[in-house]
C-alpha cells in the first residue's frame, strides 16, 4: 500500500490524533487475550485503527450462540477455530496490520512468552482463572493491561498500570468481576459498548493522548443508562504486586 493510500485510510483519525499519533499506533504491539464478544470487536477496532502488530489468543471454536455478539464471525464459521477465522477477517479489514494467532489458552507456561514482546495487553476473557494468569503475567512483566468484562446489561472497564494502579486481584476486593461458567448471558450491544471503550483505552495509552481509566473503574448499566466511575485504591500487601513489584 502506497503512502498516499495510507494517508487516505487514516485521514479521519489523523485529524484527531495527528501523524505522530498514527505513527505510534503503527509501531505498537498489542495482545488481545480472548476472541469472544469483547476480543473479536476490540481486535477489529485496533486493526482498523492501524495498530502495527496484533497478537490474538484463543483456543475456542465458533459456536452458533456466539453470533449475536461476536460480529467477526459468520454462521459458516461454526465449528472452526476462532483464531483461524480472525486472522483472515482482520487481514481483510486491514492488510497492513501484522496478525499473530495463538490457538491456545493463556497459561502459566506460555503467558510470559506471549506477552513479553507486547506493549499492551487487553483482557477480553470471561473467567477469573484466566484473568489470574493474565494479571500475574502483566504485573511480573510490568505491561499495561486494559480490563473489560460484561454480564447481562452491564459492563465495566479499567486500565491497570503495574506499580501505579490496583491490579485485577485488588479490583476483586472492590467489585466482583463478571464471568461465565459454561454459559454467558449478555445483551449483544453492551459487549460492543465495552469493547469500544477498551479499544479507546489502548489507543490513548499508545498515543499518550487523553486520560485513560487508570485507577478508575467505569461501570455501565446499559438497561437504565446509569454510568458510574469508581475511584480505586491500592490494597495493602496485595499478594501479586508484593511478589513482583518493589515498592518505591
Amino acid at each position: 500500500m502506497s503512502s498516499m493510500q495510507l494517508i487516505d485510510r487514516y485521514s479521519r483519525q489523523v485529524a484527531v490524533i495527528g501523524k505522530e499519533g498514527q505513527e505510534k499506533l503503527s509501531k505498537a504491539r498489542v495482545a488481545v487475550i480472548g476472541l469472544g464478544g469483547l476480543g473479536s470487536l476490540v481486535s477489529m477496532y485496533l486493526a482498523g485503527a492501524g495498530v502495527g502488530e496484533l497478537t490474538i489468543v484463543d483456543y475456542d471454536t465458533v459456536s452458533l450462540t456466539d453470533l449475536h455478539r461476536q460480529l467477526l464471525y459468520r454462521e459458516e464459521d461454526v465449528g472452526k477455530p476462532k483464531v483461524e477465522i480472525a486472522v483472515r477477517r482482520l487481514h481483510d479489514l486491514n492488510p497492513t496490520v501484522k496478525i499473530k494467532p495463538v490457538n491456545d489458552a493463556l497459561t502459566e507456561d506460555n503467558a510470559e512468552k506471549i506477552l513479553g514482546g507486547m506493549d499492551i495487553a487487553v483482557d477480553a476473557l470471561d473467567n477469573w482463572l484466566g484473568r489470574q494468569v493474565l494479571n500475574e503475567a502483566i504485573i511480573k512483566l510490568r505491561k499495561p493491561l486494559v480490563h473489560g468484562a460484561v454480564n447481562g446489561w452491564y459492563g465495566q472497564v479499567s486500565t491497570i498500570i503495574p506499580g501505579k494502579t490496583p491490579c485485577l486481584f485488588e479490583l476483586v476486593h472492590v467489585r466482583s468481576l463478571p464471568q461465565c461458567v459454561g454459559y454467558c448471558p449478555v445483551v449483544g450491544p453492551i459487549v460492543g459498548v465495552i469493547a469500544s471503550i477498551e479499544a479507546l483505552e489502548v489507543i490513548k495509552l499508545i498515543t499518550g493522548i487523553g486520560e485513560p481509566l487508570a485507577g478508575k473503574l467505569l461501570v455501565i448499566d446499559g438497561k437504565n443508562w446509569v454510568i458510574d466511575e469508581i475511584k480505586l485504591s491500592r490494597v495493602e500487601n496485595c499478594p501479586v504486586c508484593s511478589r513482583y513489584l518493589k515498592e518505591k
